[in-house]
């Protein structure tokens, strides 16, 4: 069940109208997070991306993304202007239990993440939803389509998945710029509709 920070504190760049905000893009290990930040970014994003090796391959579950060859060790960065002044800075968080502490570290300051599912992996949203929910932030579901993924109506993903009836749910392709752009909005309109209003 999704879950609010009692109060998210946006920042405010001093000499300026922008509005910045800190998101994450989270979800499991090759779920599309990385893809997702190069669709999306104006900026040159940044990437820890490095290969794989076999020493990995003991602890990441391969299976369905038998083809993946890098994997996040850090964090992918990127920013997005969206108008009236707001500035989303977007941090990518690694999909694996081993990086655990440093995604407790990434999340501060954050007021919300989108969290990507793969279809043919649901249960393994599940740890990264706890994280989140958690360290009390609003969020948003974001499926990525992979081919061949088996497909679901958004009620039966909404149960396997036990949302808040009141947590968005979209379809977004991570390649699409378009797709990606929508969800962010979704989550951005979700997380200031649950900010604390300002006494008048």
């Amino acid at each position: 069940m999704d879950s609010a920070r009692s109060s998210p504190d946006p920042r405010y760049l001093a000499g300026t109208d922008q509005v910045l905000i800190k998101l994450l893009i989270a979800g499991p290990f090759a779920v599309g997070k990385t893809t997702l930040i190069r669709a999306i970014s104006e900026i040159a994003p940044l990437h820890t991306e490095e290969v794989m090796t076999q020493a990995g391959a003991l602890v990441d579950r391969l299976a369905g993304v038998k083809d993946k060859t890098t994997t996040t060790v850090a964090i992918d960065f990127g920013r997005l202007t969206l108008p009236n002044e707001l500035v989303l800075y977007l941090f990518g968080t690694p999909g694996q239990r081993r990086f655990r502490l440093l995604w407790e570290d990434i999340a501060q300051g954050a007021v919300g993440a989108l969290v990507m599912v793969d279809t043919r992996r649901l249960e393994e949203s599940f740890e990264v939803m706890d994280l989140i929910e958690e360290a009390g932030l609003r969020y948003a579901v974001a499926v990525n389509p992979f081919p061949e993924a088996p497909t679901y109506d958004a009620d039966t993903l909404r149960d396997h998945l036990d949302l808040h009836p009141g947590t968005p749910l979209v379809l977004c392709d991570a390649r699409s710029r378009g797709q990606s752009l929508d969800a962010l909005i979704a989550l951005v309109e979700h997380v200031i509709a649950h900010m604390p209003m300002e006494p008048a």
